[in-house]
Order: structure tokens, then C-alpha cells, then sequence
């Protein structure tokens, strides 16, 4: 059976750790598809179509064995289970499923909307982040509510989105996206215009 690996992401900005992430998947599947996510637990300032364009920068850096990698806006929405199914649309209702997530919404996922509907569907495939320890008690808590966990064997740099923002250390970020940002000096919309200043977007917390 086909090995669909989902990775929806809020690439705010993508990090070096998110391209070690997809590069893991890219070797471990036969296809992974990924979208900039707007996650309704976030207050994302960026527009959807700048993430979207830093994770086919990103994407394109990827040395990927095959042409495996999906990037598509019409993933991205703001509920998973609607990204699920239109994923669906794209490799068929008969290919297996892996959910991908950070440790750190282990606790967090089992609020999400419909969570049963969107663990019926798929398996959980859980990426250790530092910082952030997954408990058997929560992994027997997805299980009860129909959860199929598997953890990711992969140690993902200890980098993230979050403290980019806070310290605008540009090492976390690969070279193609910090030209970006400093090219189109937009992160973040205003009522004014469509494009900020870096520092605007170093300023969010």
C-alpha cells in the first residue's frame, strides 16, 4: 500500500528544522504532502502565500531521492480533517495515511476539531522535538480515543519558528529564505501595505 506522509506546518518562517523533517519523510515515503497550515490555536500575522512561497524555497533546497515531495495551497486549511480529505482527492481513499506532528502538540491534538473523524483516518507519526517529552500517558490517551501512534526516528535540529521571531537569529533559517525575507520585507499585513520591515517581524513574540 502507498505511504502518505502529511506535514501541514505553519512555516512561520520554515527553519532549517523543518527541512530536516521533510527530508526524513521524503526518504521514509512514497509521497509527502505538505501545506502551510493556519493553525487556529496561532494568531499568524504572515500571509498564507509568503509561508507558502518560504516552503517551496525551502522545499526546492531538499536533496530528495525522488520527486516525492507535494507542496499545494489547496492542502492548506485551517481545520486537518479538511486537509486529510482533500489529500485524499489527490492519492485515493486506498493509500495508508501518517499524520505528522510535533511532540509538542502531542497534549494539544486531542482538542483538535473532529479529532475522532481525523484519527479514524489517519496514524499518528510523531517527530521529537527537544524540549518537549512524550509521555506514555499521553500516547495511551490518543490510544483510547482511537489514536495509532508511531514515533519518527529522527532528531530534528533544536530549532523553531517562535525563536526566530523572538531573537531574529538567522541561523535556524537556510540561506534561500533569509533572502526572501530581507528581499521582500514582509511578514506580517498592516492597513497600510502589504509589506513590513524585518524587524517588524523579528518583534513577534
Amino acid at each position: 500500500m502507498t505511504k502518505i506522509a502529511l506535514f501541514g506546518t505553519s512555516a512561520d518562517p520554515p527553519t532549517a528544522g523543518h527541512q530536516s523533517i521533510i527530508h526524513w519523510l521524503s526518504n521514509n515515503f512514497d509521497y509527502v504532502g505538505i501545506w502551510a497550515a493556519d493553525n487556529p490555536y496561532k494568531d499568524h500575522k504572515t500571509s498564507l502565500d509568503h509561508r507558502l512561497a518560504m516552503l517551496k524555497l525551502l522545499i526546492d533546497d531538499v536533496d530528495s531521492p525522488g520527486d516525492n515531495i507535494y507542496l499545494s495551497k489547496s492542502l492548506s486549511h485551517r481545520r486537518s480533517l479538511i486537509s486529510v480529505g482533500k489529500a485524499k482527492e489527490i492519492w485515493g481513499e486506498n493509500s495508508d495515511y501518517f499524520f505528522v506532528i510535533g511532540s509538542d502538540i502531542v497534549k494539544q491534538i486531542r482538542q483538535w476539531y473532529r479529532i475522532d473523524e481525523l484519527l479514524a483516518q489517519v496514524s499518528l507519526l510523531i517527530v521529537p522535538r527537544p524540549g518537549y517529552t512524550i509521555n506514555e500517558s499521553d500516547l495511551k490517551a490518543l490510544e483510547d480515543i482511537g489514536g495509532k501512534c508511531q514515533i519518527a526516528d529522527l532528531n530534528a535540529p533544536a530549532v523553531s519558528s517562535t525563536a526566530y521571531r523572538k531573537d531574529g537569529n538567522e541561523n535556524v533559517l537556510i540561506q534561500p529564505v533569509q533572502d526572501y525575507i530581507h528581499q521582500e520585507k514582509t511578514i506580517r499585513m498592516n492597513s497600510n501595505s502589504n509589506k513590513l520591515t524585518l524587524e517588524d517581524f523579528k518583534s513577534r513574540g
